[in-house]
């Protein structure tokens, strides 16, 4: 039985945040049912402390991993750990509780972020470097990269690392495509021409954007995922910030941890 309701109150009295009940607050990247669009941010709350030592001064530029494809789904399968990675948007209240949830359980995120979010949000690029996490490039507006011709793709994904750069002094160590699993032959080119070696994509898929409840979102992510995964799931949704304590308490069960993707492929 998942519990959620005791866990969640918790977590976000600690983190500062004001859940806003049952609204979606960013857009999903599946190819499945579609969220409605995000609302007006809203206000953000302090940056949650952390300690000097998880201050870079500069964040990791992207680096190949050699015998990894250009799309990266998975990481090794036979290391028992996983990568969270999360579709940077949505209010940065949840985004601040779920990286504090992560960070109390001793688990480390990759994040994705949206260029417009970080234009909104600027210090959360720090928050999450400060943490320890990955931040990676998601696109500048979080439109179906896809389906652009080759000029506006390759705006989406260098305008994002150029704000990337101002704020962290590196374009991010990964890049993910928006509004698709994986990137198309053009996308690819042009990511590795921005500086991202991979793509980044996925094997598990937790569909919290659909908002289906905390329990189906830990069911979804616990039914897939095994050694060397890489699990899709969103800032900005009430439901994956109270899903995330029983995901983490049930791979920690498993002997799963959780690790950015950097150190999954290292």
């Amino acid at each position: 039985m998942v519990r959620v309701t005791s866990t969640l109150r918790r977590d976000v009295l600690r983190a500062g945040t004001g859940l806003v009940a049952g609204g979606a607050l960013a857009a999903g990247c599946g190819t499945g049912r579609t969220a409605a669009p995000p609302p007006a941010p809203a206000p953000t709350s302090p940056t949650s402390p952390t300690p000097p030592s998880v201050r870079p001064s500069t964040a990791p530029a992207p680096r190949a991993y050699p015998g990894h494809p250009a799309q990266i789904t998975h990481g090794p399968r036979s290391r028992p750990q996983v990568a969270l990675t999360f579709h940077g948007q949505g209010d940065p209240a949840l985004a601040r509780a779920l990286l504090t949830t992560a960070e109390r359980h001793g688990a480390r995120l990759t994040v994705l972020a949206v260029g417009t979010w970080l234009d909104e949000h600027p210090d959360l690029a720090r928050r999450v470097l400060d943490g320890g996490h990955d931040l990676g490039n998601h696109t500048q507006r979080h439109i179906g990269i896809n389906t652009l011709a080759e000029a506006d793709a390759r705006r989406e994904i260098t305008e994002c690392a150029e704000r990337l750069r101002r704020l962290t002094g590196s374009v991010g160590t990964w890049f993910r495509p928006s509004r698709a699993p994986a990137a198309s032959p053009l996308v690819a080119r042009l990511a590795h021409a921005a500086g991202y070696p991979h793509v980044l994509s996925y094997d598990v898929d937790s569909l919290d954007y659909t908002r289906p409840g905390a329990a189906a979102v830990t069911r979804e992510v616990l039914a897939g995922v095994r050694n060397g995964s890489v699990v899709s799931l969103h800032f900005g949704y009430p439901d994956t910030v109270a899903a995330l304590p029983d995901v983490l308490t049930e791979l920690g069960r498993r002997g799963l941890r959780a690790v950015t993707t950097t150190e999954l492929l290292s």
